[in-house]
């Protein structure tokens, strides 16, 4: 009798624990079908995008032209016309030497053609070209002796014939002959050696002219002085700087970038350069690929004409360049809402016959608000757009969008390669461990806010 209770007992404690567990099992086998929670969640069925391939470097921000210049002859320096920061036009005048000894050695010159000229008897004015060495006062002079010695020694012909005349007379006539023909060679020598002598004085004159015009340094283009070099009574040598002048309009944009992009870059690809110290992103061209890479860096450099018709960008500026090398390029893209990032993995909210799960993905390049899907996705899939109310759960929602919503700065406006490359062209580090997620701007609106 005693031992009838402890096996109702028993029998009354293996229901009990069969019983509580039947009941917890009970959710599990329903939970796919029935007793999820819902959530109201919109949803992005993903499609190709446009993304274009864009290339990052920096670089610097360098004048069209920068020139050092120099004094063309040396001398004391009278006046200085210039100061940091002005601005010139082509052929004003930057500095004046002084001009007194540049005087006085074209009076010289001028002497001294004066005096050539006047040997064969060139009137003011008359250039030597015009001259014919037969119509020279010498030359004339010559020629008429000459012609005296010739009727002479005719004369002498007949006489002799006739026995009218001696033989020692006769060889005087045709000796004096002789001697006038050599002189009216001698006399057409002396002119041409004149009329050179003519153009010795001339050129010598252009030089001291020369001179006393390089007493007054000018501007070679019209631009800023960036730096001035001489003051007033100072010695100048010739060569020695007088100023440095740029033409910042337009400027050069300078950089570089990776060798495995050099085949991609070409003349006139669109670069988007972006300055901190200006509120909008300047637009510029690619004007010049080197011919060669940087055997050092493996890089390749490459210069963008900047348009800089008001002055404002100032030379020397760091500037952030993206270069569009495939604008017709496509890709799975996703707003940066739906990735859930934690412990260096990244994943979304899959939604499938109206259930969400969590998918692993990988992505790859990036701009503000949006990343390029590069694994774990594929076209047609319903993803959560805002993966912080992801859940394991049924979705509902009322709109299901077929694409990314379009706003100023759409997401295909960027598909990023970050290979930040510095100061014209030397990188800091190798291009391939600069890849870097960090975005300078945030421009892109949140996507929900679109829909």
């Amino acid at each position: 009798m005693q031992r009838l209770p402890s096996f109702l007992c028993l029998c009354v404690a293996l229901w009990v624990l069969f019983g509580c567990r039947e009941r917890n099992a009970a959710p599990e086998s329903l939970g796919d079908t029935q007793d999820l929670p819902e959530i109201a969640a919109e949803t992005l069925r993903l499609e190709m995008q446009s993304w274009p391939t864009v290339v990052r470097c920096q670089g610097n921000l360098l004048p069209d032209e920068q020139v050092v210049v120099g004094a063309k002859v040396g001398g004391r320096v009278d006046a200085v016309h210039i100061e940091i920061g002005d601005f010139v036009e082509q052929g004003a005048p930057l500095a004046t030497l002084d001009q007194q000894e540049a005087r006085l050695r074209v009076l010289q010159a001028q002497a001294q053609l004066r005096q050539a000229r006047s040997t064969v008897g060139l009137l003011e004015g008359q250039s030597a070209d015009d001259l014919n060495p037969e119509n020279a006062a010498p030359v004339r002079e010559a020629k008429a002796v000459w012609d005296e010695g010739i009727a002479g020694f005719k004369r002498a012909q007949m006489l002799i014939e006739r026995n009218a005349l001696s033989a020692a007379e006769f060889d005087q006539a045709a000796a004096a002959e002789q001697v006038a023909q050599a002189q009216y060679a001698s006399s057409l020598n002396a002119v041409a050696e004149s009329l050179a002598l003519i153009g010795v004085r001339q050129a010598e004159l252009s030089i001291a002219q020369q001179q006393l015009a390089d007493a007054v340094v000018t501007a070679p283009f019209s631009g800023y002085v960036q730096q001035r070099g001489i003051a007033p009574g100072a010695y100048v040598a010739t060569g020695q700087p007088i100023a440095v002048l740029v033409r910042t309009s337009p400027l050069r944009f300078r950089g570089a970038v990776p060798e495995r992009f050099a085949q991609s870059l070409k003349l006139g690809q669109e670069v988007r350069l972006t300055i901190q110290s200006v509120p909008t992103p300047v637009t510029a061209a690619v004007t010049r690929i080197s011919p060669m890479l940087d055997s050092r860096s493996r890089t390749l450099m490459f210069e963008a004409e900047v348009a800089n018709k008001d002055h404002q960008l100032r030379t020397g500026l760091f500037a952030e360049a993206e270069i569009v090398i495939d604008p017709a390029a496509r890709a799975i893209v996703l707003p940066e809402s739906a990735i859930v990032e934690f412990g260096g993995t990244q994943k979304v909210w899959k939604v499938v016959d109206g259930m969400a799960s969590e998918q692993p993905i990988a992505t790859s390049h990036r701009r503000p608000g949006y990343r390029e899907v590069a694994e774990g996705l594929e076209i047609g899939d319903l993803v959560l757009i805002d993966g912080d109310q992801g859940a394991v759960a049924k979705v509902t929602g009322p709109t299901v969008r077929s694409s990314l919503s379009t706003s100023r700065d759409e997401p295909g406006d960027v598909k990023d390669t970050k290979d930040a490359v510095l100061n014209d062209g030397k990188p800091t580090e190798s291009p391939e461990s600069m890849e870097s997620t960090e975005d300078p701007t945030d421009e892109d609106s949140n996507v929900r806010a679109s829909s």
